[in-house]
């Protein structure tokens, strides 16, 4: 009886250590709650984890992908070619060029706004001058020299000049795109990109007639105003310069008559007033326009 009494003694001891042993393996390997345990095995020796065995907590492969995928294949020790490089514009014409294409060149101007003399056929000063600000408004290198980019988007702009466009005896000029908020009520539209003011009215074009704007240091607004003066002898108290039929629509900035636009073309520019050269034009306009017509101005 002794005998049995101490044997289940002792069997009872060894499973009271047993529960204690699994109880504290469970805690981190490492720590002193480890004291005790049973050892676990050695990693193998290699800094790669064996086939199939999962990665240290918190740790991850260098592609972020499970231990033991396939290996991600190497790239190519040979250099990627590089893409050739675009040909550079090529000059057609420049200052001292002469001929036929300049002649249209200066045609092809005039259609714009940009060319205010009579074609000549020869590339001086006026037509670099026309050809530099053509490219600055289109976000071209504004070189003065006409190159295949600057002359492809010309044509793109332009018709084919008549024989009295070659001739300087007349000017047709495309149709101004007008702006959408143009299209209702009475509404003078002024568009940057074809220098042109036209008076719509219910979305019919009642008129048309060139303009020039403000320089950089001094920009005429663009957006959506209203007249709300007019003064058909207005001599601007700033600059003490005649301002005849003036309709203003934004502070101090105006449609008006220019005498120096008439005389000058596009060689000046004004101090943001919108600039009409045609006398007979922008006085049946002032006669037209109420107090409270919409002026939009846009590019």
């Amino acid at each position: 009886m002794r005998r049995n009494q101490r044997t289940t003694l002792i069997a009872r001891t060894l499973a009271a250590t047993a529960v204690i042993a699994v109880a504290v393996g469970c805690g981190p390997q490492g720590g002193k709650a480890n004291a005790g345990a049973p050892a676990t095995p050695a990693p193998p020796s290699s800094s790669t984890p064996a086939k199939g065995t999962p990665s240290p907590a918190g740790s991850a492969s260098t592609d972020d992908k499970p231990s033991g995928s396939p290996a991600a294949p190497r790239a190519s020790a040979s250099p990627a070619a590089k893409p050739a490089p675009k040909p550079a514009a090529k000059v057609l014409m420049s200052t001292g060029s002469k001929g036929a294409q300049v002649k249209e060149l200066q045609a092809r101007l005039a259609q714009i706004g940009w060319f205010d003399d009579t074609p000549t056929g020869t590339y001086g000063a006026a037509t670099t001058a026309a050809v530099k600000g053509f490219q600055g408004k289109r976000g071209l290198p504004a070189t003065g020299s006409t190159d295949t980019v600057t002359w492809e988007k010309l044509l793109g702009m332009t018709t084919r000049p008549t024989a009295d466009e070659l001739a300087g005896r007349a000017v047709n000029k495309p149709t101004a795109k007008l702006d959408p908020r143009c299209m209702t009520g009475r509404a003078i539209c002024i568009s940057k990109t074809s220098r042109t003011l036209s008076w719509v009215v219910d979305g019919k074009v009642q008129s048309t007639m060139d303009v020039r704007f403000g320089s950089q240091y001094t920009p005429t607004r663009e957006g959506v105003f209203k007249v709300f003066e007019k003064s058909r002898d207005h001599v601007s108290t700033i600059y003490h310069t005649a301002m005849p039929f003036a309709m203003f629509f934004s502070g101090g900035q105006a449609v008006h008559y220019s005498s120096d636009f008439a005389a000058r073309g596009y060689n000046g520019a004004s101090h943001g007033c919108v600039n009409v050269r045609d006398k007979a034009k922008v006085s049946a306009l002032f006669d037209q326009v109420h107090i409270g017509d919409k002026v939009v101005v846009y590019w």
